[in-house]
């Protein structure tokens, strides 16, 4: 039987334990496991390799990103480094302008260092892509929406431009989850998590994952560094991460209805000089996004009127948003990128990034009014 996403979500993963008939998974903390059961191999050998739990916790993210493997990993710049450490000597990769901090941290300091070549362009113009891999690419990575300026970028179009020049195509659906957007089905190869955040849910739990398209010899190599290289995510993280799993349609719809409505307030302030939003139909990826997202996510950044000063003077008045780096937490936040970012930010000195929760709206808005006084 084929299960809508809402009950997948609650279900993938979590079957009832088989030994005990516990309803709820149950944690496995055994580092090792005995060679043999009852005259039968063992196909759990050592934590490092795999485990019970992560097992459940993988079987669910493959289901819910309909991909055919995916694989755990002890945070999300684990995964991130996991692909992009296939990249061979002389190979070259295209990277988003607006993406993650950390995915730039990686691209500048340690792949160059290995001969890999990096292009940096802005994945929303398709010309600028279509030209950035007219010269051969190995690896396309996408971020959409992006991290922090909220770019959207067509996943099904980069996919046919990555397969019509023999790349990959990965993709950070970290701020979307797929409760809202499901890029393999867009024709992504592969895509990738920081389950720290709206996976988790909680702030409470690091963790990071990659869902492969196909469980193929790039899955297997990649799962074979992630054991090599000790990446693996603990049980006890990967039973949290479950756990948040199963909530997860829930909250995002929560978070989603907050943010419209937070969006829609700072839009019209006019202390905001601009509203990075694909919720807003002025927001230049809208239409995009409206077609390959089911609802426009929880994340939004401001750019305010005034300069450095201003906006960080903002990020530190909020009394119910609280100044914390991270997102996808049940309690709302809010950031001054280019103060935490250091020394690979490209954020504008006047954004502002806000991952907004599960707090009452009206008292969101009201905190945002007296912190924009």
């Amino acid at each position: 039987m084929t299960h809508k996403f809402d009950t997948l979500a609650v279900h993938a993963g979590a079957e009832p334990d088989p030994a005990t008939g516990a309803v709820a998974p149950p944690i496995h903390v055994s580092t090792n496991y005995v060679h043999e059961l009852d005259g039968r191999a063992n196909p759990l050998s050592y934590q490092r390799d795999s485990h019970p739990t992560q097992h459940r916790l993988e079987i669910a993210l493959a289901a819910l990103e309909g991909g055919e493997r995916a694989l755990a990993f002890a945070s999300g710049m684990a995964a991130v480094a996991a692909v992009l450490d296939t990249l061979q000597h002389g190979q070259r990769v295209v990277v988003p302008d607006d993406c993650y901090v950390g995915t730039r941290g990686y691209v500048t300091e340690v792949l160059p260092e290995r001969g890999v070549e990096v292009t940096t362009v802005d994945l929303s113009d398709l010309d600028s892509v279509h030209s950035a891999c007219a010269n051969g690419v190995a690896l396309l990575w996408a971020e959409s929406p992006s991290n922090p300026r909220l770019r959207i970028s067509d996943l099904a179009e980069l996919a046919k431009i990555a397969h019509a020049h023999g790349a990959r195509l990965v993709c950070d659906n970290t701020f979307a989850t797929p409760v809202l957007q499901r890029p393999l089905a867009l024709g992504a190869d592969v895509v990738m998590h920081s389950t720290t955040k709206y996976f988790g849910g909680h702030s409470d739990v690091l963790g990071g994952a990659l869902v492969f398209a196909r469980n193929d010899d790039f899955a297997a190599r990649i799962t074979q560094r992630r054991l090599l290289s000790g990446a693996i995510l603990s049980p006890f993280s990967a039973w949290l991460t479950l756990r948040g799993c199963r909530s997860l349609p829930a909250r995002m719809a929560m978070h989603c209805a907050n943010t419209h409505k937070v969006a829609v307030f700072l839009a019209t302030h006019p202390a905001i000089e601009r509203v990075n939003y694909p919720g807003l139909p002025s927001h230049p990826g809208h239409a995009v996004a409206a077609r390959q997202m089911r609802d426009f996510g929880a994340m939004l950044s401001v750019e305010l009127r005034g300069g450095y000063d201003t906006a960080f003077a903002f990020a530190r008045r909020t009394r119910l948003f609280t100044n914390a780096t991270s997102l996808g937490g049940c309690e709302s936040l809010i950031e001054h990128r280019a103060a935490s970012e250091g020394a690979h930010s490209h954020s504008p000195p006047t954004l502002v990034r806000l991952s907004v929760g599960l707090e009452d709206a009206d008292d969101l808005l009201a905190d945002l009014a007296q912190a924009l006084r």
